[in-house]
Order: structure tokens, then C-alpha cells, then sequence
């Protein structure tokens, strides 16, 4: 992966390997909240850290390769040993109580809640909570990812019906439909009854657009109106409460219930949390048990979680930042293959659309270097990403993407679309 000139350099590695790098990370110190301000105890916390070179293992990656296919690839910040046994010194489990490190991860984002170590046990464990009873209903968008990349697992699991409602471009859902399909199964014999609406905030395949927070609380009122609760899947709430400039209680403040993901752009290792009520994180902690979710030494995920919460906002505005050049960058290049909205670019990901190209196969260039582009460009860079549809390619900023890496991309995007000709 190419890495500006601030960075240390690359850890030496025999010649037929493959090279790696040794980025700077964040080492043990003691966490402290601050005392006010935007991100204080009740939102975020602070925690207080100082930068030291990692070890000398590292991390193995294709030479001058930037990983972009999704938040997913993002290497986890390469915590060093020492860091996680000073901040989890007490080890506590997820099958009883939290331990200290829990709860000071927990105060950060949400007072009662639950940590969890697999994303999908959070969202299913949440949904459990509120939906008690087999058939009852579930009303989300149509490309949510809780309705389209879980197997149907609510279904499976949970014995619940999800009612998919067609999504509009902001990632928002139609609140007339809403309405519509909270009310058709009051006192009805032969419809489902409706007992829980999932937002998904940021929305990502929309790509990341933010939720007003003004359409939240119209989500809540009206469903508050019928006795139906609303759960936000925020596996990227950070993303959006720095988007919004908010805190991220501001958000959540208009919801029954909260999901957040430690491992997407905030960097930690493993982890997800699961937040609402004192009753309901009760039944949460039983549904995460039977959902096999407990596990012994959970303090070591709560302690990597706090390192990535502790410059959370700092970090992914910088992504943010990177994004917004990309977009803006591909768009002045005025290609008739790659197009982007760069006003729908609102957090850290960038969603391009192609045509006259299958997806695939510009994602095979983006991947493939050659003689020529050495050549011409004095680099060699591989970008790797996915196909996100038919006509559209997803483009995720996280912690390991610098500016200069962006500009690198763009030259890289430059290339390829040269090659392809007007």
C-alpha cells in the first residue's frame, strides 16, 4: 500500500515475499474522559494516548496495493499486546456481567447497553428483543443490509416477518407507506402485526448518506403514535454524527434501541454494541447467549474499542475529507465510464457508477499494474475494490487510506480510463 512521506517506513522483508508496512499505532495510557464539549463522557469520551512504532511483525499485503473494496478490509489497528492487557487488566465475561473495561467502552457511546462479538448477533439479538412474538412484523428498506446480507436470519431465527419498503435516495423510507403498513395489521385477522421499524444509519448502500436527525424523530413520533418501536442499525453512527456534527446521543436519542460497529471505521480488531433500555439490554444479554454470543475475556475487545473510540473523530472526518476529494477528483477527469454524484458523497463512501464497462472488469484494471504504467506514471499502485451492482463499483475510506493514497487512486482511476480510450 503506498504511504505518504510522513509515515515510517516499510518493515524489511526478504525479496520473494511480499512486502508489508509498519504504520504508527496508539500505545496503553490512561483513558480519561473530557469534561465537556461536543464528544464528552455522555457521547463519545476521550481517551488520552501517545504514538509509538509497532512491532516489528507485520501485516502481509500485495506490494503498492491499496486495500478500497469496503470497510471490511480495513486491517485493524495492529494493537500492540501490552496496550490491550494494560487497558482490560481485570478480564471479564460476556456470559455474566460486564467487567470495568465494558462499562467504560459502554459509557462512551451508550451507558446500558451490551457488547457483542459478531455484528450479526447484535442485529438479531435487538430485533429478538423487541419482536417476542413469532410472526410479528418488521418494516425496513428494501436494501438494508439487515434484510439483504443476513440470510434472512430474522426469519430463520427469530421467527419475525420483515416487510421490505422501498428505499429513496437518501436511504430514508416513504412515511405515508410507513404509516400504511404500521396500521394494516391493527385489529386485522389476516395481516401481521407491526411491532418494530428499522432505520439504517449511515445508509450504506446508498452510499453512506446520513439521516436527518429531523426525519428521525417523524419516524418515531409516528410510530410511537401505534405502540411500535424503532431500532437504528448504526454499524457507522459515528460516521454520522461527525457528518452532522453532532453528538452521537443526539441521533440515538430518537430511537428505542442502538447498533454500533467497533470494526468498521473506528479500526478495532472484533465487536459490535448494543444499545436502549435498562429491560431491554437485560433480555439482549439472554438473547446474546442463546445466540452463542457469550464469551470469556471480553475486556480485551472492550479495550481495543476504546483505542479506536479515542480519536474517532479526528480519524474518520479524515475520511470523510479523502472521500469528498475522490468524488471530486473523478468527477473533473469528465469520463464517460466513471460517473459520481459528488453531493451524495456525505461520509467515507463513494459510489461510482460505470458504463459501456462491466464492473468487473474495471475492478480487474484498477487490480492489474503493468510495464505501461510504470512507464507512464512512475508508480505502480493496485486498487482493490468490488462490484457493488451491475452498473456501480462501491468505493470505502477507513483509518489505512491517507490523502496521499487517495491522490494515488485517482492517478491509478486516470490511467485506466485513458487506456480505455474517449
Amino acid at each position: 500500500m503506498p504511504r505518504g512521506p510522513s509515515r515510517p517506513e516499510p518493515a524489511q522483508c526478504p525479496p520473494d515475499e511480499v512486502r508489508t508496512t509498519t504504520p504508527s499505532v496508539p500505545r496503553a495510557g490512561t483513558p480519561q474522559v473530557s469534561g465537556g464539549g461536543r464528544w464528552s463522557r455522555r457521547s463519545w469520551g476521550t481517551t488520552t494516548t501517545a504514538r509509538t512504532p509497532r512491532s516489528a511483525s507485520c501485516r502481509k499485503r500485495p506490494p503498492s496495493c491499496w486495500g478500497w473494496s469496503g470497510p471490511c478490509l480495513c486491517l485493524p489497528t495492529p494493537w500492540p499486546t501490552s496496550s490491550l492487557s494494560q487497558a482490560s487488566q481485570c478480564a471479564c465475561a460476556l456470559c455474566s456481567l460486564p467487567g470495568p473495561t465494558d462499562t467504560r467502552a459502554l459509557s462512551c457511546v451508550a451507558p446500558r447497553g451490551s457488547i457483542v462479538a459478531s455484528f450479526r448477533c447484535r442485529r438479531c439479538a435487538a430485533v429478538m428483543g423487541h419482536c417476542q412474538r413469532r410472526g410479528s412484523q418488521l418494516l425496513l428498506g428494501q436494501e438494508c443490509h439487515l434484510h439483504v446480507y443476513e440470510q434472512g436470519g430474522v426469519a430463520q431465527i427469530a421467527g419475525v416477518h420483515s416487510h421490505p419498503l422501498p428505499d429513496l435516495p437518501h436511504g430514508t423510507l416513504d412515511l405515508a407507506d410507513l404509516e400504511r403498513m404500521v396500521t394494516r395489521g391493527l385489529g386485522s385477522p389476516y395481516h401481521p402485526v407491526c411491532e418494530l421499524i428499522c432505520l439504517e444509519n449511515t445508509h450504506s448502500s446508498s452510499g453512506g448518506r446520513v439521516l436527518p436527525i429531523d426525519y428521525l424523530h417523524q419516524v418515531h413520533r409516528l410510530a410511537r403514535s401505534y405502540g411500535v418501536r424503532v431500532h437504528l442499525d448504526g454499524a457507522r453512527l459515528m460516521n454520522a454524527a461527525v457528518a452532522l456534527r453532532v453528538s452521537p446521543a443526539r441521533i440515538v436519542e430518537h430511537c428505542d434501541s442502538v447498533s454500533l460497529c467497533f470494526s468498521k471505521g473506528l479500526g478495532a480488531p472484533v465487536g459490535a454494541l448494543v444499545g436502549g433500555p435498562k429491560d431491554f439490554i437485560e433480555g439482549a444479554w439472554r438473547l446474546r447467549k442463546a445466540l452463542g454470543g457469550g464469551m470469556r475475556q471480553a475486556g480485551v475487545l472492550a479495550a481495543a474499542a476504546l483505542v479506536g473510540l479515542a480519536d474517532a473523530e479526528e480519524v474518520l472526518l479524515r475520511d470523510h475529507q479523502n472521500a469528498q476529494r475522490f468524488a471530486r477528483g473523478l468527477q473533473e477527469l469528465a469520463s464517460p465510464i466513471c460517473s459520481v454524484d459528488v453531493a451524495a458523497v456525505e461520509t467515507n463512501v463513494v459510489m461510482v457508477t460505470v458504463d459501456g464497462l462491466a464492473p468487473e472488469e474495471l475492478c480487474r484494471r484498477l487490480r492489474a499494474v503493468s510495464a505501461a504504467e510504470v512507464a507512464q506514471t512512475g508508480r505502480a499502485v493496485r486498487v482493490l475494490l468490488f462490484p457493488w451492482s451491475e452498473r456501480s463499483v462501491r468505493a470505502v475510506w477507513h483509518r489505512d487510506v491517507s490523502a496521499q493514497d487517495t491522490e494515488l487512486a485517482l492517478r491509478k482511476w486516470e490511467f485506466v480510463l485513458r487506456q480505455l480510450g474517449p
